[in-house]
């Protein structure tokens, strides 16, 4: 089996806010096709990386390549990029609908001038139809359920017709059911050819849709297949804490056990 080209390349990639190290010496390699999840505890970097290999971030040291190219430099390969942000960045008063949301998706192929035209439109149907709120488009944003709301901000990320999709934390204040669907979804669009990169929170149910997962604590602690990284030895030097696995029905569950504090 022949290695797939990389479609992400970070080398030794330290960023910094003033003196605070966010990420320190982080060599990670991305191949395109793949489905990668960045896990970590709070305030570990995820959010941070997402940053960097958007281009976002300029680290103070390494090199961060997408596509072959320098992350802040991608030109118009820059919408070959769909992008999920955190829930709380969005300001959902501003009375906005679905359908105008979706088609946000396209404004990177549209320039400053143009109006969107039947190739748009058409993009904008395939990926509200795809991802299942094609009636919802008259909805204003803010009514929506948290489910429904990443969907529609699925719908908009599939709407640039990316080669990269990336997502921070999308499973965020949804339910169990919902969280499942999504990472179907996600699973769904690797085998149709797009690469995923994936910020989570839920190690244990991520972990059976994904085929990699990078483990991130300001450095990269590991970086790997799901089965052979999420070790028990792996997650207590992730959590810096004793941390394991136990099986309860088909997803695995982790226990971090917090040491007593001397008295």
């Amino acid at each position: 089996m022949s290695e797939r080209p990389p479609i992400i390349q970070l080398k030794g990639v330290t960023v910094a806010y003033g003196a605070v190290q966010a990420l320190e010496d982080v060599n990670l390699t991305v191949p395109e096709g793949a489905f990668l999840a960045i896990i970590g505890p709070n305030g570990a970097g995820k959010t941070t990386l997402v940053r960097t290999i958007l281009g976002l971030v300029k680290p103070v040291r390494g090199e961060v390549l997408v596509f072959g190219r320098p992350a802040t430099a991608l030109g118009r390969l820059r919408r070959q990029i769909g992008y999920v942000p955190q829930m709380h960045a969005v300001d959902l008063r501003f009375p906005v609908r679905v359908e105008d949301v979706v088609m946000m998706g396209r404004y990177a192929r549209l320039g400053l001038f143009r109006r969107p035209g039947k190739a748009d439109r058409a993009a904008v149907e395939r990926a509200m139809a795809r991802v299942g709120v094609a009636d919802l488009r008259h909805r204003p944003l803010g009514d929506l359920s948290g489910g429904q709301r990443q969907r529609v901000f699925l719908a908009r990320a599939l709407a640039t017709e990316p080669r990269l999709l990336v997502l921070d934390e999308p499973t965020t204040g949804v339910d169990a059911h919902t969280s499942r669907s999504l990472y179907e979804l996600l699973r769904d669009f690797q085998q149709e050819g797009i690469t995923v990169l994936m910020v989570s929170h839920d190690i244990g149910v991520v972990s059976q849709y994904v085929d990699g997962v990078a483990c991130v604590n300001r450095r990269l602690v590991a970086h790997g297949r799901p089965e052979v990284v999420l070790t028990d030895t792996t997650l207590s030097e992730m959590y810096g804490c004793q941390a394991m696995f136990f099986h309860h029905g088909k997803a695995p569950h982790m226990v971090v056990r917090m040491e007593e504090q001397e008295r």
